[in-house]
């Protein structure tokens, strides 16, 4: 039987599926949460092919939709009654201002705002699998500022500065989780997962994805970006450091910015707000 039953996001390609193959290999009951099911289906597949281990699930979920990560928390629900391990792994960024279905800015729903609502939503079956929640943040972080008069970025759109808001976000949500929830037994991470060379770049046009393409010869591979995802979801004895940031498995300084107390608190605050309107 799984020792440990983990729900991933962005698992079709890059460091989610290097991640949740791991993890699968390691005897874990994976389920994983893709936009694409199609894609979803063929990594389910590939998953047990390599690793033998058949307790794998795909489940719709569009972050970007928060209908369809509503739904996609309804149906874990149905088919779960714990959750040992949520690790929020996907990501984008748009050198264009896009707007979501629901009305959010694509950079800020799909790295927060989903992520938000679906761990929320799940929290009754992480509280009872005594769960550790893994956010994949990054160092982009250090260029973020909580703009809170324009989350959306409708006044001055720049694809690294919604990036690097979004980032923050990440860790703001880890150390309010940390907070918010210990004394359910749940933990919160957050982790910068190295500069990887994956599909991440496809969210990118002009001169940002030249600047990527210009770097793809210094990044990491997908297995190495992993591994701090890995290490934070499997190694015993982190109760001490909940709410942390890490980097190569090891703790990291995040920048001064992201340990306002109060900006953490109010992010919650509109982040509930926000998904509460978005109910049709």
């Amino acid at each position: 039987m799984p020792i440990k039953t983990t729900v991933i996001t962005g698992a079709t390609s890059g460091i989610g599926k290097a991640t949740a193959m791991a993890l699968a290999a390691q005897d874990h009951e994976v389920y994983l949460l893709v936009r694409n099911i199609i894609k979803g289906e063929a990594v389910k597949q590939e998953i047990i092919a390599k690793t033998g281990n058949k307790h794998v699930s795909v489940i719709k979920c569009d972050l970007a939709d928060l209908q369809s990560v509503r739904e996609a928390a309804i149906e874990l629900s149905q088919k779960l009654t714990t959750i040992n391990i949520l690790i929020n792994n996907a990501g984008a960024g748009f050198s264009e201002r896009r707007v979501s279905k629901d009305g959010f800015e694509m950079t800020f729903t799909t790295n927060h705002l989903g992520h938000f609502l679906l761990t929320t939503s799940l929290m009754p079956l992480l509280e009872r699998g005594q769960a550790r929640i893994i956010n994949v943040s990054s160092e982009g972080h250090k260029i973020g500022k909580p703009n809170f008069d324009d989350l959306q970025s409708a006044q001055n759109y720049s694809s690294f500065k919604a990036y690097g808001m979004a980032k923050l976000f990440n860790i703001y949500f880890t150390q309010s989780l940390a907070q918010k929830f210990a004394d359910k037994g749940v933990l919160a991470f957050s982790l910068h997962p190295g500069v990887v060379n994956s599909s991440f770049i496809e969210g990118l046009k002009g001169f940002d994805k030249v600047l990527m393409k210009m770097a793809r010869p210094f990044m990491i591979t997908s297995q190495q970006g992993a591994e701090t995802s890995i290490y934070l979801a499997t190694e015993p004895g982190l109760d001490k450091f909940n709410g942390r940031y890490f980097k190569k498995k090891k703790l990291a300084k995040t920048s001064p910015i992201a340990q306002d107390w109060a900006a953490q608190e109010k992010l919650w605050q509109i982040s509930e707000k926000l998904i509460s309107k978005s109910v049709a």
